[in-house]
């Protein structure tokens, strides 16, 4: 009898998990691998870890913390997994994971349709071939809010990478002001961008006395490439 109580009080502190998720996460596009992976970060927050740690999350895998880190990232940028900033008991802003739009997608009995944009899937390539090193997941996050809630072309933002190379200021804070004075201004195409920038780099060039030796060729090419 009590061995069997003990079983029952073990089998009332478990994690449910959703059988549509189980059943349907690969016509969604998921491996068995990210399906893993998703349902640890589900458990850390079943026992009010909120934002585990890739070394955390492959306690319980037989994966590498750089595999688990990759995996992150994809479910990040392919929108299974978001971050968000909440207050902790000491009302702190941290981060989180959230699981919302996965269940959103699981759920919704209208998914809502994805934009048609060739651009979209490879702009995170670029992103990661100018910084040269993987994208961390609150970066992958933040290109997805360009995209989905400031509803701003992957053209658009591609040109507001390059207009950062330009000025040396590679960084995703620099690339975010670039987007959202553009936004302000009105610029929603990369030929007003364009002729917005090559405006203000000649104003910017006319103040000063002596001429930079930084290279601007990739400047030029992008000012004056075909889009």
């Amino acid at each position: 009898m009590t061995k069997s109580f003990q079983f029952q009080h073990e089998m009332l502190h478990q994690v449910p998990i959703p059988v549509k998720l189980l059943t349907s996460y690969a016509s969604f596009g998921l491996t068995e691998l990210e399906l893993v992976v998703i349902l640890q970060i589900h458990r850390f927050a079943y026992e009010k870890n909120f934002f585990p740690t890739p070394n955390e999350l492959i306690s319980c895998l037989s994966i590498e913390e750089t595999t688990c880190s990759k995996v992150l990232r994809q479910l990040i940028q392919r929108q299974f997994l978001s971050i968000e900033q909440r207050e902790n008991d000491l009302q702190q802003l941290t981060e989180v994971y959230s699981l919302e739009p996965l269940w959103k997608k699981l759920f919704l009995a209208e998914p809502q349709p994805k934009k048609d944009d060739k651009n979209e899937g490879t702009i995170f390539v670029l992103f990661e071939q100018e910084f040269g090193r993987p994208l961390s997941p609150f970066e992958i996050e933040m290109i997805n809010t360009w995209l989905d809630e400031d509803q701003i072309s992957p053209a658009l933002i591609k040109a507001g990478l390059r207009e950062s190379v330009l000025m040396g200021k590679l960084n995703f804070k620099y690339i975010d002001r670039i987007l959202r004075e553009w936004k302000k201004k009105g610029i929603h195409s990369v030929e007003d961008a364009r002729e917005a920038s090559k405006s203000f780099h000649k104003s910017r060039t006319q103040k000063e006395e002596t001429v930079s030796d930084r290279d601007t060729s990739f400047y030029y090419n992008w000012l004056n490439e075909e889009d």
